[in-house]
């Protein structure tokens, strides 16, 4: 764990090879900043290799933070510039993607207003660019309304649902018709295959998110979502400050639970073309993300020379500098050990001993 890693730039042009055959990607809308890429550039870079562009509209709550608007300061601009990219890239031919991922809409869970709000948005959609093809919700009851006032749209489970057994997704069936899968199963090859069969079977499609930061089976996952869904609220309150409430931040702070980083759900650019014949669309988490650019290029080079937790989002790296990842350094078996095991990590030592070998120092 001592030696020293420079990590390298990602090449910034468009790619001529993808890994991963028909494989396309879905990758999420942010608000550029002065100095970032504005995510049309990118999509027009990999254009091959993009199918889809997810996004929350404006300040209604996801499974991220909203946005326009952040400790109650709201950029006024963020609607008509967002409005612009969906032409953009409805123009390009990529498919759009509205999210109503919220964990939590409260009392408005079942209630006409959000039914109004949810179609108010989608008919604004349709007028200004050319409507939406895919709504990604959390919510049972906005997929209901969805499905009676717009059938032509397709009705997407959220990841934050965790619908990963045959006979979760069979209890959703009237209401949606794809299913992102739950991402702790994303290494589980068998598992996959039986979902595959079944959605096949049904006449629906599977979606797998492949760059998650998060903890496999996270404890305190269903607590974050619902924090973030009152984000905007949380942020208005007088909160403690002495305490943690992001599970993996919490734990990160002890380097004898780092194993648990490499026991995630996060598949490696040189790994995805395994799924080729599970998934057509693969989800990138790049909504919040740092580099996006980067992010996409990894995975549509199939190969990623650097930290592997800058790939993630939410990304980890901070918890460990000085100590990073190297993408590279990941042993051959890798894939094929962590794909077929039986998943009882509290009695193996296989990811401790990766992951001393791929730790290493900068500075």
């Amino acid at each position: 764990m001592s030696r020293t890693l420079q990590p390298v730039a990602q090449n910034s042009q468009r790619p001529d090879v993808m890994k991963g055959g028909g494989m396309r990607f879905s990758v999420g809308y942010q608000l550029p900043g002065e100095d970032d890429d504005a995510l049309v550039e990118i999509v027009a870079d990999y254009l091959d290799h993009i199918t889809e562009v997810y996004f929350p509209w404006a300040d209604q709550p996801s499974g991220r933070a909203p946005l326009s608007t952040s400790h109650g300061y709201t950029d006024w601009t963020a609607q008509e510039r967002l409005e612009a990219d969906l032409r953009a890239f409805r123009e390009m031919g990529i498919r759009l993607d509205l999210l109503f991922n919220a964990n939590c809409y409260g009392g408005a869970a079942i209630s006409r207003r959000l039914a109004n709000q949810v179609r108010s948005v989608i008919d604004h959609l349709g007028e200004v660019v050319g409507g939406v093809d895919v709504v990604t919700t959390t919510s049972p009851f906005v997929a209901h309304t969805i499905k009676s006032h717009y059938p032509d749209i397709e009705v997407r489970a959220s990841v934050n649902m965790r619908l990963g057994t045959v006979i979760a997704m069979q209890q959703m069936a009237d209401l949606f018709d794809s299913y992102h899968v739950q991402r702790d199963y994303n290494r589980d090859l068998d598992h996959l295959a039986e979902l595959k069969s079944w959605a096949d079977s049904a006449g629906k499609r599977l979606v797998m998110l492949a760059n998650s930061g998060c903890l496999a089976f996270c404890a305190g996952q269903s607590f974050h979502d619902n924090m973030v869904a009152h984000e905007c609220e949380i942020d208005a309150a007088t909160n403690v400050t002495d305490w943690i409430p992001h599970t993996c931040w919490r734990l990160m702070r002890d380097p004898t639970n780092w194993p648990m980083l490499l026991q995630s759900t996060w598949v490696r650019p040189e790994d995805l073309h395994y799924y080729e014949s599970l998934f057509d669309v693969v989800k990138l988490a790049t909504r919040m993300h740092a580099r996006p650019r980067m992010v996409v290029d990894a995975y549509a080079r199939g190969v990623y020379r650097g930290n592997l937790l800058d790939l993630l989002e939410p990304g980890l790296g901070l918890a460990l500098a000085p100590h990073l990842l190297d993408n590279q350094r990941f042993p051959a078996d890798w894939f094929e050990r962590t794909s077929r095991c039986d998943r009882r990590c509290h009695t193996c030592n296989y990811c401790a001993e990766v992951l001393e070998q791929v730790t290493v120092t900068v500075g």
